[in-house]
């Protein structure tokens, strides 16, 4: 017998959700955005510093040269809503000059420490938390969401079409709209079972018979032709493919930036 499922909208919100890439004609009303956006505000943020700033994308044209500069997802251009998830200690850094901060530990013979990569860490934590919990907002008001994990590469060319100052990165792009049709009849994606995916106490590492039983129901299309299994379908797909490869080399240039110092501040 089937479990029924707790009778609880967020629940339910949080269970049906699906990746909507098609938007209807329908604008997002100005209160519907006020209201993702005061629910993106709300989220947990470390030690309530909210080391993260929100970029709204309202031009045409940036929509259209992100669209390219994100591995070319033309549904960017056509979302109603783009919202841009920075990283940012840029804000408190600035802060911090302006309060002599750096002179007042100069006075104690103490460190004056600059953002690290710990930092950027934490940052893109306060950054995705948030973007979350405007993607769940959206989601109640009947508005979907794509996340677009992609505005981390080609960081020169976003950099400079975003402004984006020596300690602010772009971690996540998120498109909004009213679902073209009908969401519903999207299937949801699997997922792996929650006893391979939830550890106890200590991290468990999967045997061959784990994963045959983990990919079970789960392996999709084979599209690379030249993958002999799944796993390396999706090394050749996903992790091996060109955009990840872009990726990395951004992330790393960007990693670099926020160490150095080698851009202007």
């Amino acid at each position: 017998m089937k479990k029924k499922s707790p009778d609880n909208k967020t629940i339910e919100l949080l269970n049906k959700r699906r990746t909507i890439r098609a938007y209807s004609a329908k604008p997002i009303s100005q209160e519907d955005e006020k209201i993702i956006i005061r629910a993106a505000i709300r989220a947990p943020t470390a030690g309530n510093l909210m080391l993260y700033s929100i970029l709204k994308v309202t031009d045409q044209k940036l929509k259209e040269k992100l669209a390219i500069s994100c591995d070319n997802q033309p549904h960017i251009a056509k979302a109603p809503l783009v919202l841009i998830f920075l990283a940012d200690m840029q804000r408190w850094w600035n802060y911090f000059e302006l309060c002599d901060v750096q002179k007042k530990c100069n006075e104690m013979h103490v460190n004056f420490e600059k953002p690290q990569e710990s930092d950027l860490l934490l940052a893109c934590c306060d950054a995705l938390i948030a973007a979350q919990n405007a993607v769940i907002a959206a989601e109640a008001l009947g508005i979907g969401s794509c996340y677009i994990g992609d505005i981390m590469e080609n960081y020169e060319t976003h950099q400079e079409l975003l402004k984006l100052p020596r300690w602010v990165f772009p971690i996540t792009l998120i498109c909004f709209g009213h679902p073209k049709g009908d969401k519903d009849k999207i299937p949801l994606t699997n997922r792996f079972p929650v006893d391979y995916i939830v550890h106890e106490n200590i991290y468990h590492q999967l045997s061959r018979e784990d994963y045959k039983n983990m990919f079970e129901g789960v392996e999709r299309k084979r599209i690379i032709d030249y993958a002999e299994n799944f796993g390396q379908q999706i090394y050749f797909e996903k992790l091996g493919a060109d955009f990840s490869i872009e990726m990395r080399r951004s992330v790393k240039v960007a990693i670099k930036n926020w160490i150095n110092g080698n851009q202007k501040d």
